[in-house]
């Protein structure tokens, strides 16, 4: 099965789903008209209101808010008891799920119309035998219900759905549907919309997939282009003309350069582990841009300027106050300022 074939199918599914929906929807507010002699009775379900007009095509119009209100509603057509045939027929039990096409073939036999001449509905009635169906089987011409709905149509109420009449023994039985006899046109006209929805999902598909691609794309040329000025301009920033070399930047860029340049607390922190001692700790520390400030206890506060500035990440280390010992005099508190250098580095510094 090639894939046409399958997207037909599934077309033609979806097309028949959107009219069943559409059915479904139109029926929780029904109207029903019966024919009395010459007259209609309408019966609007929804406000339990009834309304009369003159059977023909030459009868008097229906008030405008029935009209409107069928033009909303799911109308029901229930043909009296004289429009209606009814026959008697039985069906061994295992043919239950073949019931439809076994009445199908009989109707010739059942009734005076071809099967395409007729409109014909079923139902299944309990009997003594528990192995026999029997099956009731009512049908009218569809020369009668065609000039039923269009006398309607001319009252502008377009038949959704057609009954036998419930003042029968055999009750209301479903003898035409608009849905189940959904006409080539209208399912062409469904199945294109369909169609059309399909296309239109997939060509959206399509573009945002396309669009995040050449967003991505952009992204990563303008990376690649602000690289080799950032490691340029970091060159430059350094003291007090850090900040006015970063603010020249466009803001794409700028954002680039404040990631580059920017110490981080976690990796400051790291940083200090590995280069103090185990036997100096600290008790304080404060970071004001890239000035780092820290203040501890130290066995010798001296020699810990050395390991802060081998490790790569501190510049400028100094005292920025004296060392003093501390009350038991077994250890020195010291304050230590330094430059912190930015957490990446770019090659070619």
């Amino acid at each position: 099965m090639n894939i046409d074939v399958i997207m037909r199918r599934w077309i033609d599914i979806l097309a028949r789903l959107w009219l069943g929906w559409q059915e479904r929807r139109r029926a929780r507010h029904w109207l029903k008209v019966t024919r009395v002699g010459s007259e209609w009775i309408l019966e609007d379900a929804k406000k339990s209101t009834r309304s009369t007009s003159a059977a023909g095509s030459a009868g008097i119009a229906l008030p405008d808010e029935i009209v409107r209100a069928a033009q909303k509603s799911f109308v029901i057509l229930e043909l009296p008891a004289p429009d209606i045939v009814s026959r008697a027929m039985t069906v061994p039990a295992q043919a239950r799920d073949l019931l439809a096409g076994i009445v199908r073939n009989q109707i010739e036999r059942l009734f005076p119309w071809r099967a395409s001449q007729a409109a014909y509905g079923f139902k299944v009635a309990a009997g003594a035998d528990a192995n026999i169906l029997n099956v009731q089987v009512l049908a009218t011409s569809r020369a009668t219900l065609d000039e039923a709905c269009g006398e309607l149509r001319a009252l502008g109420l377009r038949v959704d759905r057609v009954v036998a009449g419930k003042d029968r023994d055999d009750g209301a039985i479903t003898l035409w549907s608009r849905l189940a006899h959904a006409t080539d046109s209208n399912l062409s006209r469904t199945r294109r919309m369909v169609a059309g929805l399909m296309i239109g999902a997939v060509c959206l598909t399509l573009v945002v997939n396309v669009w995040a691609f050449m967003s991505a794309a952009s992204a990563d040329g303008d990376s690649d282009e602000i690289g080799p000025r950032v490691a340029t301009l970091q060159r430059q920033i350094r003291g007090s003309s850090s900040k006015a070399a970063i603010a020249s930047l466009a803001p794409a860029e700028r954002a680039r350069a404040l990631k580059e340049t920017s110490p981080v607390a976690v990796v400051v922190v790291e940083a200090l582990s590995r280069a103090l001692p185990d036997t100096s700790y600290l008790t304080e520390m404060n970071m004001d841009g890239s000035t780092l400030r820290i203040t501890g206890l130290a066995g010798d506060a001296p020699s810990l300027i050395a390991p802060l500035e081998r490790s790569g990440h501190f510049k400028d280390v100094h005292f920025f106050a004296p060392t003093t010992r501390n009350a038991d005099g077994g250890r020195f508190v010291f304050h230590i300022e330094a430059r912190v250098e930015p957490h990446v580095r770019i090659d070619g510094e």
